[in-house]
């Protein structure tokens, strides 16, 4: 069943509120597995993908210091400026 014209263009989304660049999230990806394992981690702004145990564990590590520094700032990650989110992702993987 498809939906009338005029029905139809009530379901795109309007424009944004901000026109600005916006972080949604990141993306590790682990590509040195070799044992066969599926590793996922999905956490509130980190989907990681792969990857040997170690490797795996140093991108949760990684996100799990990247969501602490948000927290410390009082934001979310969709209030933060991309240079700052950047910054901080740096910052937790330099930890």
């Amino acid at each position: 069943m498809s939906l009338p014209f005029q029905k139809a263009s009530c379901l795109v989304s309007k424009k944004r509120d901000r026109d600005e660049p916006q972080v949604i999230g990141f993306l590790g990806v682990g590509l040195d597995n070799t044992d066969g394992h599926q590793r996922l981690t999905n956490t509130e702004h980190f989907l990681i993908v792969g990857g040997s145990p170690e490797t795996h564990e140093r991108l949760q590590d990684t996100a799990i210091r990247f969501e602490e520094g948000l927290r410390r700032k009082g934001k979310s990650l969709h209030e933060t400026a991309p240079d700052e989110a950047i910054d901080l992702l740096r910052e937790a993987m330099e930890e």
